[in-house]
């Protein structure tokens, strides 16, 4: 359980980032603003998809056999 939570935490992480970077693409802020935001959304996805191989290699989380 506390695996799927820090899945969900991560990926709210991803969609705050991504809303920070439209946020800071509509104001017309401070230049490289929208980067940072979106660099970090990377950084987080990649985390994310990361951390869920390696849950499946090692076992902790097993995929259903059929997808329907």
């Amino acid at each position: 359980m506390l695996i799927k939570l820090l899945i969900v935490l991560l990926l709210a992480v991803v969609i705050f980032n991504l809303f920070r970077a439209l946020f800071s693409m509509l104001r017309q802020g401070e230049e490289g603003q929208m980067s940072k935001h979106l660099g970090r959304r990377l950084l987080f996805s990649a985390l994310v998809l990361a951390l869920i191989i390696l849950l499946l290699v090692t076992g902790v989380i097993v995929p259903h056999h059929r997808p329907y």
